[in-house]
Parts: structure tokens; C-alpha cells; sequence
């Protein structure tokens, strides 16, 4: 394990040795962490920002259809491209009054993933994710469309976004019977404030090998603290916000490191499946969060963080839990099997 940083000492950028894992269950190496892109709207400062993490060694760039002019503007200004893995996503509406520009359906996937190909300046694209379930797509249509495109070399491996977790677990049962392409990854929302995906979603991802790439890690800035360059009012804040807030701050100055490098810090110790999915507007701001790769939080700081906010996993998880010792449920052996 890396030791942590020691009170008072900072992690210079040169010090920092960029981190890889494979993609869910394929032998892709992505970077940690990945780097998103939806505020890309200045092309020197965008052009700057992908520079500088590549310069790091980060070789992640997550954009979607649906990202404005964030497509077209990340295929102007990426180089050599085979360095790169490069992800979007479709679903989200590209024409309002058409009832086909949106959706999971063949249609629509082929569609905007013509127009993806086109604005990245690409023929294919690395991760093509499903951007939201779509309840009145059939879940076979869209996987094997998705293997189509695969076939077709378009795209290499998929994945999918802001969906329940059964929808998921049965598309890569689908997958696996009729030799379809699975899902490599699943795209959530996971930090401090935000731990809903520890009930069904992450123990799903990593029951089934899926790697979980954590969008907004630090709570649209409510967690980085002063270095943000878009500062959240302390006063539009509720009371947990504030006291998730205070709890990373003490933590970070304990530690001699930025909120924010805490904030992410913790995302990544939930589990080895998260890949956290920084968006910055800045090259400092990226530097920042690139510190967090090495930062590893004590025990007792995990604790201190997770205590300032109130969260239970519900029914069933707690229930189980619950049950799991009880010789009533699984005999006199129950506290005697050693889990895998």
C-alpha cells in the first residue's frame, strides 16, 4: 500500500506516477483518472488541458454527442490519435421535434454515431456508451446493435451510463448467451455526498467485472473547496454539504493536501472498479486533481469522512447484513466461513 503524504508535504506533479487499470473485463489500459470534457468550450485552454494530461500520462477522453460542441472541438484538437482511447455517448436528443433523434433504438445509435465519427475527426471510437436507459428500447435491440457496430470496427468496446443496475446484469447475460458484445463499463455519479451506487450498482460492476468510471467526484465543486475555480457559495449549501465540506477540509489539512485530492482520494478507496472522471477548466485545476493518485487516506480518515453523512444502503443490504451472523439464518457456522 502507498504510504500517505505526511502532514505539511505536498506532492509535486513531477513526483506523480500516473496510475492504470484494465477496462472492465478487457485488456484495454486506461488511466486514472479519466478526463472529461463536457466544459471543453475554449480551444486553447481545451487544447492546453489534453496536452497537460498527456504529458502526465493520461490517455482517457470522455465526451458525448450531446456535449454541445465539446465533440467537434476535442476532434480539432487531439493529436496522434491512436494515443488516445477516446469515448461518447449517445441517447440524449440531437433534434427536439423529432421523436427518432433520441433514444437507445438502432436508429438513433446509428445515426449519432455517424455524426460522433465525424465531429472527433475518427473512424472509430474507443468506448461508445449508452448514455441513459431508455425504458421503450428493448434491451436486445440495443446490445445487438451496439455488437454491430463492434463488428463493423467502428467501436471497440462499449459501455453504459445512468441505468439500474438489473438493466445492466441482464444486458450482459444477453450478451454472454448470444455471444454479443458485453458492457466493459458502467458511467455513475459516485462521491462524499452522492453513495446511492453502493447499494445495487457497485456491487453489480464488480460481481460482473465492469469497470465504474465516477462522474462528478466532487459534487459540482461542493467538495474541492476555494481552489474551484467556479467556488461554490458556502451559502446556497445545506447543512450536510457543509458538513461533508468541513470534513474533507480537516482531513486535508491534517494531511498537508487539497480538499479536493481527499475528495477524489476517497472515490477511488471505495473500490478497486472506480475509475474517478474529472472535468477541469484549467491546467492548474488538472494538476490538482492529478495530485490525488497519491494520496492514500488513513482508515481513520475514511472514517471521519463517511461519518459527517448520513447513509445506509437500505433494504436488502442492510437487512442481509444483519443476517449474515445469525445462526438462525445460516447455522452454528455462520461467523466460520471465510468469505472469497
Amino acid at each position: 500500500m502507498r504510504a500517505s503524504l505526511r502532514p505539511g508535504r505536498r506532492r509535486r506533479l513531477c513526483d506523480m506516477t500516473m496510475k492504470y487499470r484494465l477496462f472492465g473485463q478487457t485488456g484495454l489500459r486506461v488511466s486514472e483518472p479519466l478526463l472529461g470534457t463536457m466544459t471543453f468550450d475554449d480551444p486553447a485552454e481545451a487544447s492546453r488541458i489534453v496536452d497537460a494530461y498527456a504529458d502526465a500520462g493520461g490517455n482517457v477522453l470522455d465526451t458525448a454527442s450531446a456535449y454541445g460542441d465539446g465533440e467537434e472541438l476535442l476532434g480539432e484538437i487531439v493529436r496522434r490519435r491512436d494515443r488516445f482511447v477516446i469515448g461518447t455517448k449517445y441517447t440524449l436528443s440531437r433534434d427536439a421535434v423529432d421523436p427518432n433523434a433520441s433514444g437507445n433504438h438502432r436508429k438513433t445509435l446509428v445515426s449519432s454515431l455517424d455524426r460522433s465519427l465525424r465531429r472527433l475527426r475518427t473512424d472509430y471510437v474507443d468506448v461508445y456508451w449508452v448514455h441513459i436507459w431508455d425504458r421503450h428500447t428493448p434491451v436486445e435491440e440495443t446490445m445487438r446493435a451496439l455488437d454491430d457496430a463492434v463488428r463493423a470496427g467502428k467501436v471497440l468496446y462499449t459501455g453504459i451510463s445512468d441505468a439500474p443496475a438489473w438493466v445492466v446484469a441482464r444486458a450482459n447475460t444477453l450478451a454472454q448467451w448470444r455471444d454479443w458484445t458485453p458492457f466493459a463499463g458502467l458511467q455513475v455519479p459516485c462521491n462524499l455526498l452522492n453513495r446511492d451506487v453502493e447499494r445495487e450498482l457497485l456491487p453489480m460492476a464488480e460481481a460482473l467485472g465492469l469497470s465504474v468510471t465516477a462522474w462528478a467526484p466532487l459534487a459540482a465543486g461542493k467538495l474541492s473547496g476555494s481552489s474551484s475555480p467556479r467556488r461554490v457559495d458556502p451559502a446556497t449549501l445545506t447543512d450536510t454539504e457543509r458538513a461533508a465540506a468541513r470534513a474533507v477540509r480537516e482531513v486535508a489539512d491534517e494531511l498537508g493536501v487539497r480538499p479536493a485530492q481527499v475528495a477524489l482520494a476517497w472515490t477511488r478507496a471505495k473500490s478497486r472498479a472506480v475509475l474517478p472522471l474529472v472535468g477541469v477548466s484549467s491546467v492548474d485545476q488538472l494538476h490538482e486533481n492529478l495530485g490525488a493518485l497519491d494520496v492514500t487516506l488513513p482508515d481513520d480518515a475514511v472514517r471521519r469522512l463517511e461519518a459527517a453523512v448520513d447513509f445506509r444502503l437500505g433494504f436488502p443490504g442492510d437487512f442481509i447484513a444483519e443476517c449474515e451472523p445469525s445462526p438462525f439464518v445460516f447455522g452454528d457456522t455462520a461467523t466460520r466461513v471465510e468469505p472469497r
